[in-house]
């Protein structure tokens, strides 16, 4: 089960995140739907199309991204958690600012998703006193150098033992586990060899207790592997979400939101998750 501020997901299925980016710079979809209004059809469009949460950022945090203020970050994401609070899904703000966190849970975000997994001052405790469902990302490094040269002696146990800690940090500070979601972090500070590890070895973050959320729609990994370009990964990103829900992945992070619900519907049909 998880607890996602006004909404609970029994998990008996894959739950799908359609991305909605309200950034110039994403890597896949930036300036897309830059404008509130836009993000808000957007947002509008994955509801359709089947998402269960959406996910919206105002700071792109690839590889090489510029830091975004406090102030530009609110103004590109409130009023679109605004336009979006009646659209009948789980609503995600996807920040590592506290203040941002803040401001969001106030205007009804039911879900916090941290790359930076609550370790800036006082995201703990903006987080502890509500019912919001919060993701823990593990990343190495920052998105303005994490690619350079990442590095690792065990990756798939270093992610594990990061991620437990995060969790033990969390439920200290009165957030229980039926709130809490964990991320590998695919492509924050690792190589492909690392990313292909985690993907391989995904089921061993099971042990940790809580659901696992991946994200790998149209990253530089599928790329690499099947020698394809950004708007040419929508194949691949569905191949990688099928191996996630099948190595034991609970929440699927996504752009293409149609295309996966249908292939994980053939999943949860013949896997018996549905």
């Amino acid at each position: 089960m998880l607890i996602c501020g006004r909404f609970t997901f029994d998990l008996s299925r894959p739950l799908i995140m359609g991305i909605v980016n309200v950034t110039p710079d994403s890597f896949s979809d930036g300036g897309h739907f830059y404008s509130p209004q836009q993000a808000i059809e957007q947002g509008l469009r994955l509801v359709e199309e089947g998402a269960d949460i959406l996910d919206i950022g105002g700071e792109s945090t690839r590889p090489g991204a510029a830091l975004v203020s406090e102030q530009a970050e609110l103004k590109r994401v409130l009023p679109v958690l605004q336009g979006l609070a009646n659209a009948g899904v789980a609503l995600s703000i996807d920040t590592q600012k506290t203040s941002v966190m803040r401001a969001a849970l106030a205007a009804g975000a039911d879900m916090v998703n941290d790359v930076n997994a609550l370790q800036q001052p006082g995201a703990l405790a903006a987080l502890a006193g509500s019912k919001a469902a919060v993701c823990l990302m593990h990343k190495q490094g920052d998105p303005q150098t994490m690619q350079q040269l990442p590095l690792y002696h065990d990756v798939v146990a270093e992610v594990h033992d990061f991620l437990q800690a995060r969790i033990a940090a969390a439920q200290a500070a009165g957030i229980v586990p039926e709130r809490l979601v964990i991320d590998p972090g695919f492509g924050f500070g690792k190589n492909l060899e690392h990313n292909v590890a985690l993907l391989q070895n995904l089921q061993v973050l099971q042990d940790l207790g809580v659901p696992v959320l991946v994200g790998l729609s149209r990253k530089s990994m599928l790329g690499k592997i099947a020698n394809l370009e950004v708007h040419e990964r929508v194949h691949a990103s569905i191949a990688a979400a099928v191996l996630a829900v099948l190595k034991g992945a609970k929440i699927i992070r996504v752009h293409d939101v149609k295309a996966t619900r249908d292939a994980l519907a053939i999943v949860n049909a013949v896997e018996g998750m549905a």
